[in-house]
């Protein structure tokens, strides 16, 4: 805790002066989104650590990218920040043919905040199948027949199934919304069999029993849905090693005084260690990823280079 907290002798002399007003966190999905939940939990103990209030700013659509195209605009004084994901940042440079930036060369990675499970989630009413297995069986039976929901083009809920249908030669039909408010509705209502979101956004409505929740696209088993398999644990041939998981971060334009981003970067991570944020991430099936800026950069590019892969594979392109 304490070595999250407190900063290296130079960061505090250069940017010690940081911040003299409040800090907009740029989001690139909409209020109510997975996205939208996490920033809002950290936002009032950052604003407290910082001094200086944390203000959350919506610029969506085209799958982030009008977020992250105004950040890598924007002035690199720590005070503009883009709220990225692993798709945003790392699926997004695989998927459009062409960007109005650079997702490597015109962003700073600031710090990772979470990394986050997604669930394979059915309407049952729709496809009424218990287990992963039934559910590929069924799929296969009925070649384009069902529909899924994700929270846009080129995001984590888009490639996780992109990712699996490419894996078991799957034939379904890819129906994007504007971000998860709108996705899980769709499910919800019918209107299209299943979604993989994040276990936070689709747990109450499991509780619920209005959906049913098949297999986690993580490696290991989430605490918050202990009982559900992941998908590797299937037995299905393909799913095998299978990992779909995705991060929430921070990300600032290029030329961002390392100072100020060492500076926020011990701030997220001592927010991340407080023991009610931790504790409502984690019940929420999330995993507080803790990394310095190089660390995270690291990742970042490990990250690309992944995605980079599985839209090759899956033949996913975006003009």
């Amino acid at each position: 805790m304490l070595a999250a907290c407190c900063l290296a002798p130079a960061a505090q002399a250069q940017g010690g002066d940081w911040p003299q007003h409040p800090v907009t966190f740029i989001m690139t999905f909409p209020a109510g989104s997975g996205v939208d939940v996490v920033a809002r939990t950290i936002q009032e103990p950052l604003g407290k650590l910082l001094g200086q209030p944390v203000i959350i700013d919506y610029k969506v659509g085209a799958a982030g990218n009008v977020a992250s195209e105004f950040v890598a605009r924007a002035k690199p004084d720590g005070y503009t920040l883009v709220f990225g994901t692993a798709a945003t940042h790392g699926v997004n440079a695989a998927l459009y043919k062409k960007l109005p930036f650079d997702v490597e060369a015109d962003f700073v990675p600031v710090a990772p905040i979470l990394d986050v499970s997604n669930v394979l989630t059915i309407n049952p009413d729709v496809i009424n199948v218990k287990t992963v297995k039934e559910f590929v069986e069924t799929v296969r039976a009925n070649p384009g027949k069902y529909n899924y929901a994700s929270t846009g083009n080129g995001t984590g809920t888009h490639m996780a199934f992109a990712e699996l249908n490419s894996k078991l030669g799957l034939n379904m039909v890819h129906v994007p919304y504007k971000g998860g408010p709108e996705a899980i509705q769709s499910v919800l209502k019918g209107e299209t069999c299943c979604i993989m979101n994040q276990v936070q956004t689709v747990l109450p409505h499991a509780k619920a029993g209005k959906v049913r929740l098949l297999g986690v696209t993580t490696a290991k088993r989430v605490p918050a849905v202990q009982d559900v398999p992941t998908i590797a644990e299937s037995g299905v041939a393909g799913t095998q090693g299978f990992d779909s998981s995705t991060w929430f971060a921070l990300f600032a334009p290029k030329g961002t005084d390392p100072a100020i981003v060492a500076k926020l970067n011990a701030a997220v991570r001592q927010v991340l260690q407080q023991p009610d944020v931790h504790a409502k991430f984690e019940a929420a099936g999330n995993t507080v990823r803790l990394e310095t800026p190089e660390q995270f950069k690291a990742t970042v590019r490990v990250n690309r280079q992944k995605w980079a892969d599985v839209v090759k594979a899956a033949n996913v392109t975006i003009d």
